[in-house]
């Protein structure tokens, strides 16, 4: 492995991950924010909605109640007022359901002079939830649309469908009060109706784009959810203002700037990458390629959500599946690197945020009497980058803009 590499990876990785970290990004969200005559209560959903919460409970003052919805092992302690729940992601469960309940129970009786402070960062559409189906079934289409590559707007598509809570219908309940939403996007383009399904906003999406879903992939539902993909989700809300106010953008701009920094000159290739992970990999192994001999020190940049389909029984997640389709294209390659990190510290079911790879790794992987094409089809590109040093572990961020890909090509 090149260490001089690997060390500006992990500095990169850092960067642009503590610039889109929640604290300052609610901080400015509210500063131009009024509490209202009546009551205030906060709603916080999503990886990064203990620290959203947090500091908006600073900012803010004391509260008339609130609660905190966000992954296993992401409360940090507790907050003044505030509940603080543990739920399932990326596939709800429970303990999810029941804290959604308490949501809507905090925010059913509210009056006009009243407002709920609603914070919202990814992760929210299984985090926060009160289906309309059962359960289990929720957990099957939800699987399904995991495992045939959908993509996150699919995804919330029908997931807002079977909801009490998303397409606009938290923020229906919670009327006649005000609703301020602060939200950290994880959706390519930051439409807001898709940002963990849109709970407090407007849906523009239709029936239509719903049951063409089902068709695309083939999907298997009940006739109950079926008939509920066939009724409209809230087009107006009035009463709810929504304030973006961290993005992947964001996150690519620090990473670009720390690569300046480190001597390299940044080039942003895209914020919306959305393809297979590990083709996302090889193609910026490519641009390496093409780039290697001319004396420069570069980084391409690449900052979105790619796409995995699941082929075998491994663990990784798509972070680590783009570097690991980097190796065989960087193989013997000096001076060049590709690595991919989710921004919530997080890639799939494991605990890493990503994957890095450089010239050396293909040979590293093939004595350890591994084939990242083997790896590649069981999808276990977690166990095969451990035993080569290619994993970049974090730990959970609070935060959760979507992922950024980085290639580095020392001159």
């Amino acid at each position: 492995m090149d260490q001089m590499l690997r060390r500006d990876a992990d500095a990169i990785v850092r960067a642009g991950i503590e610039a889109v970290l929640p604290e300052e990004a609610v901080r400015r969200a509210l500063a131009g924010w009024k509490r209202g005559r009546g009551k205030t209560v906060l709603v916080a959903a999503g990886k990064a909605a203990w620290r959203m919460a947090r500091a908006a409970a600073d900012a803010v003052g004391p509260l008339d109640g609130g609660i905190v919805i966000t992954k296993y092992g992401h409360v940090q302690g507790e907050i003044p007022g505030v509940e603080c729940r543990e739920a399932g992601h990326p596939v709800p469960d429970e303990n999810g359901f029941a804290a959604t309940a308490r949501a809507l129970s905090l925010v059913r009786n509210l009056g006009g002079d009243d407002c709920v402070l609603f914070l919202l960062s990814g992760g929210g559409s299984a985090l926060f939830e009160q289906p309309l189906v059962s359960g289990e079934e929720l957990a099957d289409v939800t699987r399904q649309l995991l495992a045939c590559g959908a993509d996150i707007v699919e995804i919330n598509t029908l997931r807002k469908r079977l909801s009490a809570v998303k397409g606009g219908r938290f923020a229906l309940a919670c009327a006649p009060a005000r609703v301020f939403s602060i939200v950290l996007s994880d959706v390519l383009g930051d439409p807001l109706d898709m940002i963990a399904s849109g709970p407090a906003c407007a849906d523009s999406s239709t029936c239509g784009q719903a049951l063409a879903i089902v068709r695309k992939y083939g999907l298997r539902l009940s006739p109950a959810a079926l008939e509920l993909l066939g009724k409209e989700t809230v087009k107006s809300l009035p009463h709810a203002e929504t304030q973006i106010t961290g993005s992947v953008r964001e996150l690519c701009a620090a990473a670009a700037a720390c690569c300046k920094a480190l001597g390299y000159e940044p080039v942003l290739l895209t914020d919306r990458l959305c393809c297979e992970a590990r083709e996302a990999g090889s193609f910026l192994a490519s641009i390496l390629r093409s780039h290697a001999g001319e004396g420069r020190s570069l980084a391409f940049l690449a900052g979105g959500e790619t796409v995995v389909h699941l082929t075998g029984k491994g663990m990784g997640g798509r972070n680590q599946e783009l570097a690991l389709g980097a190796a065989p294209g960087l193989d013997g390659l000096p001076g060049a690197a590709v690595f991919s990190v989710g921004s919530d510290g997080t890639d799939g079911p494991t605990d890493a945020a990503g994957g890095y790879a450089d010239g050396d790794t293909l040979a590293s992987l093939r004595a350890c009497s591994l084939d990242p094409l083997d790896v590649l089809r069981e999808n276990d590109a977690y166990h095969a980058l451990g035993r080569v040093g290619g994993l970049i572990v974090t730990g959970p961020t609070g935060t959760n803009v979507n992922d950024v890909a980085v290639a580095l090509l020392r001159g």
